[in-house]
C-alpha cells in the first residue's frame, strides 16, 4: 500500500488504453513555455484596446473601500485590481494579472498532462488546445473575479492529482492554500470542493485517502484562509446567498437550459471540443481517474440544472480534462500510418480556431465595425464609458446654466456609478452614487437629493419624487451593441423623503 492507501502499481496492471503510464519525466518542454508567454503578450498587445469592461470599473471603485467582502464577492480580485495604483488607472494596468494566470492556466495543463502520463506532443498539444479556447482567451483579458477562479481550480485539481497519482500526500497541503485563496476570490471553488469530495467517495481507486490526516488538513488550511470573508459575510446578513438567488432567477430562461451544453462545448474551441469528448472518455475508462471524471460530472450537472446561463462556470476543469484528452490524442497520432496527416489537421484545426475566436473574444476589430459582427458581451460592454460621463456632463452643464445645478447622480448600475465615478472627475460631477449591489452598502454619503440627475433610474426613481423626466438618451458610438444601449437620463426633483429614508427601499443585488 502507497500513503493513500491505494496498492502500488495498480495502474500497470490496467489496459495500455486504460491506464496511466509510469511517471515521466515532469520537465516541459520549451514550446509549451513559448506558447504561454505567446498567450501573455497577445493578451497584453491588445489590452489597452477599446476600455473598461464594467465589472473593472465596479472593482476599481471597490478598491477604495477596502473590506473582507463585498456584497458579490470576496475581497482578493478588489484587492488586485489596486494594482492599477501602481501602474496607473488604464485598462492594461488591470489586466496585467489576469493575462499572467491565463499564462499559468496554459502551462498547468500541460503539467496535467504529463501527470497523466503524455510525452513531448501531449503536453504541447494541452497547452496549445487551453492556449486556444475561447473561454480562457475571453476570461482572462477582464480584470474581474474569473481569471483568479480559473487559476484556483487549475491549482487544486493539479494538487489533488498529484497527491493522489504520484502518492505525495503534502500536496493536499498545496490543494488547501490554492482553494483557500481562491475561496478569497470567488465561492464557486466550494462547488469544485464538494464535487472532489463526491468523486474520491464514488469511486474505488482512492477511497481510502480520505482516512488519513492530509485531505482534512488541506481542509482546515483552506478554512483558515476564507475565514475573514467568512467573518464578514455573518457580521453583514450573508448577502452571498441573495447574490445567489439573484443569479439562478437570471439565468434560468429556456434558452439557457436548451443552449446550455452547446455552449459548453463551443467555449472549448475547434481544437479543444475533440480533447475535451477524449478527455472525459479516458478519465472514465481509466481506474485512477475515473475521480475526476466523477468530479467533472458533478460540476457540469450543477452548472446546467443551476445556472445555465453561466456556462463558464465549470470551465475551471478544462486544463484537466484537455490533459487527459491530449494522451489519447497524442497515442492516435502515433498509431497513424501517416502521422503527418493528422499532426496537420491538427494543427489546422489549432490555427482554424484561432482565427475564428480571436475577433469575437478579443478586442482586435475596429470600434465602427462591431456593429457588423455577432454581439459579445466582454468585448461590445467595454465600448462607450468615457462617452457615458461626457453625455451626464453635458446634462449637468446644460441644467447649471438654466439654474437648476444637480445635487447628485443617482444610477441603476454599478456599472454606470464606477464610469461616472472614474470619467466624471474631469467634469467636477456632482457626487455618484446607486444602491446597486455594494453601492448600496457604501450608502449615498453626504450626497444631497435636492435636484437629482438620474442615468437609467427613472423608473426606479420616479415613486419617491414629485418630478421626474427623461433628457436625453444614450447610446454607445458606432451603433456598438451591448448590455448598455439606450440608457435614459433625466432630471428627478422633489423628494418625498432623504437619502438616508429612501436607501432601504431603493436596495437590488443581482
Amino acid at each position: 500500500m502507497n500513503r493513500n492507501g491505494v496498492p502500488r502499481g495498480r495502474w500497470h496492471r490496467a489496459a495500455p488504453d486504460a491506464s496511466i503510464d509510469a511517471p515521466a519525466p515532469a520537465r516541459l518542454p520549451k514550446t509549451v513555455w513559448l506558447i504561454a508567454a505567446i498567450f501573455v503578450a497577445v493578451e497584453l498587445a491588445v489590452s489597452a484596446r477599446y476600455g473598461f469592461q464594467q465589472d473593472e470599473l465596479y472593482f476599481l471603485v471597490a478598491s477604495h473601500h477596502l473590506a473582507f467582502g463585498y456584497v458579490d464577492q470576496p475581497p482578493l480580485a478588489v484587492l488586485l485590481a489596486r494594482t492599477t495604483d501602481l501602474f496607473g488607472t488604464n485598462p492594461t494596468a488591470i489586466r496585467i494579472l489576469p493575462a499572467l494566470a491565463g499564462g499559468a492556466i496554459v502551462v498547468i495543463a500541460a503539467r496535467f498532462a504529463a501527470l497523466f502520463g503524455a510525452g513531448r506532443g501531449g503536453r504541447v498539444l494541452a497547452a496549445l488546445a487551453t492556449a486556444s479556447a475561447p473561454v480562457l482567451l475571453g476570461a482572462t483579458h477582464i480584470g474581474n473575479t474569473t481569471p483568479y477562479d480559473l487559476l484556483a481550480w487549475a491549482v487544486v485539481l493539479l494538487c489533488v492529482a498529484t497527491a493522489l497519482l504520484r502518492d505525495r500526500p503534502r500536496w493536499w497541503l498545496g490543494a488547501g492554500a490554492a482553494a483557500g485563496v481562491g475561496l478569497e476570490n470567488e465561492y464557486l471553488v466550494t462547488v469544485l470542493i464538494g464535487a472532489l469530495i463526491a468523486g474520491i467517495l464514488l469511486t474505488s481507486a482512492h477511497r481510502r485517502v480520505l482516512a488519513t490526516p492530509w485531505p482534512w488538513l488541506g481542509g482546515l488550511i483552506a478554512l483558515a484562509i476564507w475565514a475573514p470573508n467568512l467573518a464578514w459575510q455573518f457580521a453583514n446578513g450573508w448577502p452571498q446567498l441573495t447574490m445567489a438567488s439573484a443569479l439562478h432567477q437570471q439565468n434560468i430562461s429556456a434558452a439557457d437550459y436548451i443552449g446550455g451544453l452547446p455552449a459548453q462545448l463551443i467555449y472549448t474551441g475547434v481544437l479543444g471540443v475533440p480533447l475535451v469528448i477524449a478527455g472525459f472518455i479516458r478519465l472514465y475508462r481509466t481506474p485512477e481517474l475515473r475521480f475526476l471524471a466523477v468530479t467533472a460530472t458533478l460540476v457540469v450537472v450543477y452548472v446546467l440544472a443551476w445556472v445555465p446561463g453561466k456556462v463558464y462556470y465549470s470551465d475551471g476543469l478544462l486544463p484537466a480534462v484537455i490533459g487527459a484528452g491530449s494522451v489519447s490524442a497524442e497515442r492516435w497520432l502515433a498509431r497513424s500510418r501517416r502521422p503527418r496527416l493528422r499532426r496537420g489537421i491538427v494543427a489546422a484545426g489549432a490555427v482554424l480556431g484561432i482565427v475564428l475566436i480571436i475577433p469575437s473574444t478579443l478586442p482586435v476589430l475596429p470600434i465602427a465595425a462591431l456593429h457588423k459582427v455577432p454581439p459579445d458581451k466582454t468585448v461590445n460592454d467595454s465600448v462607450g464609458w468615457p462617452q457615458l460621463a461626457a453625455e451626464v456632463a453635458a446634462q449637468d452643464k446644460a441644467l447649471t446654466r438654466a439654474g437648476q445645478p444637480p445635487t447628485s447622480v443617482y444610477t441603476i448600475a454599478y456599472a454606470e456609478a464606477g464610469a461616472l465615478d472614474l470619467y466624471g472627475a474631469a467634469y467636477h460631477l456632482p457626487p455618484v452614487i446607486s444602491a446597486h449591489n455594494s453601492f448600496w452598502m457604501w450608502g449615498p454619503g453626504g450626497a444631497s437629493d435636492t435636484r437629482v440627475l438620474v442615468v437609467d433610474a427613472l423608473g426606479q426613481l420616479r415613486p419617491y419624487f414629485a418630478s421626474c423626466r427623461p433628457l436625453a438618451v444614450f447610446n454607445p458610438p458606432d451603433q456598438v451593441q451591448s448590455d448598455w444601449n439606450d440608457i435614459a437620463i433625466g432630471v428627478c426633483t422633489g423628494p418625498v423623503a432623504s437619502w438616508r429614508t429612501l436607501w432601504p427601499h431603493l436596495k437590488h443585488y443581482d
